[in-house]
C-alpha cells in the first residue's frame, strides 16, 4: 500500500525541473527511497557497532586462539 506525500517548492524549481522533461514524481520516490534505504544501513551499522562491542567484552581472544588451534588438531 502507497500513500501520497504532498510538498511545496518555489514555482521555479518545479518550472526550471519540467522545462528538462524531469520527472518529478518519479525522482522524488526515488530519492525518498534512497534515502530510506540510507538510514536503514546506518541503523544497521550502529546495531552491528553494538553487538561487536558487547561481544568483544564477552569473549576472551586468548580463549578463541586455545579452541581454533584444538580445532586444528584435531583434524
Amino acid at each position: 500500500m502507497s500513500v501520497v506525500i504532498s510538498v511545496r517548492v518555489p514555482r521555479w524549481v518545479k518550472e526550471k525541473l519540467e522545462e528538462h522533461g524531469v520527472n518529478i514524481a518519479e525522482l522524488v520516490r526515488r530519492k525518498l527511497i534512497e534515502e530510506a534505504r540510507r538510514l536503514e544501513e546506518e541503523e544497521l551499522d550502529r546495531e552491528l557497532e553494538e553487538v561487536g562491542r558487547i561481544l568483544a567484552e564477552r569473549i576472551d581472544p586468548y580463549e578463541v586462539a586455545v579452541l581454533v588451534r584444538e580445532d586444528r588438531r584435531s583434524r
